[in-house]
């Protein structure tokens, strides 16, 4: 009874929270493509879609000896980042959750030997992967329902993670009209302290070495081709460019959708940008050639 209706890799980058003459500061008179992307996702996908539950893999939330789905019926207060407070103070959010889900999907860990937990603990910390895309991308009382990344874990443990999903959404005797959210970066190496003011445009040129960029640009074209095998393949090469999270946010999604038969086309919705060195970019994933 449930469904899978699309699929996100979408940047949460704290630049995207800071005022527009500030964006347009840093970026040399333009604004940031990721804002006007998110803006357009919530319009063209988002608002026409209308899932009633948003899953965020969030690259930020890290746990170490399991994986861990935020199950709370609701959750509402105010946000500051411990990294960067100056940006991201005092954002209010109120959204509802879905525990029923959250734990259908959490027995379904045991099947492919891996550790997922739920908890509804209302003090239970949520962190600006989810924040920022909630943010921007929330159209009315819709569920939003955030999964952590293991710290611990290795690609297989995020693709296991993912086929948990998986099964969750074909078992499941719960209505559910669902979209996934894989918040994160691409190649995520910060300039250091000392030079990363000379690199806060959005330009390509800042990303942090033309190498960083190539495996990027790369894995951006296989996207664009429906070409996941590709890039799951490849991921022990992809690693050595230190991506977002080890690129869990990914690979959970992509499990999710059929790994390496997953075969749908990427949409850009935005330009593949730098952030202090790092590679950031949104893709949608319109159910083409994927039907769950």
């Amino acid at each position: 009874m449930a469904e899978i209706i699309g699929a996100a890799l979408l940047a949460h980058v704290p630049t995207i929270m800071l005022p527009e003459k500030i964006r347009r500061e840093l970026n040399e008179g333009e604004d940031f493509s990721l804002v006007a992307g998110l803006n357009r996702f919530k319009t063209e996908v988002m608002e026409k879609l209308r899932p009633d539950l948003v899953i965020v893999f969030d690259s930020h939330w890290f746990t170490t000896v399991e994986f861990v789905v935020a199950s709370q019926a609701r959750r509402q207060g105010k946000y500051t980042s411990e990294e960067l407070p100056r940006g991201m103070s005092q954002i209010p959010y109120d959204f509802r959750g879905d525990p029923d889900f959250a734990q259908e999907w959490a027995a379904m860990a045991a099947s492919h030997q891996t550790w997922i937990t739920p908890i509804d603990d209302p003090y239970l910390p949520v962190h600006y992967p989810t924040i920022n895309l909630l943010k921007y991308l929330q159209y009315g009382d819709e569920a939003w329902v955030s999964i952590s990344c293991a710290q611990t874990g290795e690609s297989e443990d995020f693709l296991r993670v993912g086929r948990a999903l998986r099964q969750a959404v074909k078992q499941t005797r719960l209505p559910r009209r669902i979209m996934l959210l894989a918040s994160g970066a691409m190649s995520h190496k910060f300039w250091s302290l000392q030079q990363l003011r000379q690199h806060e445009s959005a330009a390509a040129k800042h990303i942090f070495s033309r190498d960083h960029e190539q495996a990027d640009r790369t894995r951006l074209a296989w996207m664009e081709n429906g070409n996941h095998a590709e890039i799951l393949a490849t991921m022990p090469e992809f690693l050595r460019y230190k991506p977002e999270a080890n690129f869990g946010h990914y690979l959970m999604m992509a499990a999710a959708m059929g790994e390496g038969n997953w075969r749908d086309r990427g949409i850009l919705y935005s330009d593949y940008e730098n952030s202090i060195g790092t590679g950031q970019v949104h893709v949608y994933f319109p159910l083409q050639a994927t039907r769950i």
